[in-house]
């Protein structure tokens, strides 16, 4: 499994991003889906989550009401649209894919990790 992820780059603070990230694999409709991030200094986090059906997301407490993830089994592809920027939101986001049976937002349940794009938010 390939995931790559585009859309990152530098923004000023109450702007929008829209990060993808694209799934080499046959059946991507069988795989939960998430965005975690990872600041300068820190821990990598996680960011949001979205499991097999659109219907299905969760979201840090840190960007809820702020992000959205999204996904087109269509076009294998999950999305975060993120508003209302803020300079803390600065950091690598990396989208990642979970053949796990158990729904969570623990790194360790994610089985493949795409290489990050870097989302930078200025004051």
């Amino acid at each position: 499994v390939q995931l790559q992820a585009s859309g990152g780059g530098l923004v000023q603070a109450g702007g929008s991003l829209r990060l993808s990230c694209v799934a080499s694999v046959r059946t991507f409709s069988s795989y939960r889906m998430g965005w975690f991030r990872q600041a300068p200094g820190k821990e990598r986090e996680f960011v949001a989550r979205i499991g097999w059906t659109v219907g299905s997301t969760d979201y840090a407490d840190s960007v809820k009401g702020r992000f959205t993830i999204s996904r087109d089994n269509a076009k294998n592809t999950v999305y975060l649209q993120m508003n209302i920027l803020k300079p803390e939101d600065t950091a690598i986001y990396y989208c990642a894919a979970s053949t796990s049976v158990i729904a969570g937002s623990q790194a360790p349940l994610y089985n493949y990790w795409g290489h990050g794009t870097l989302v930078t938010v200025s004051s």
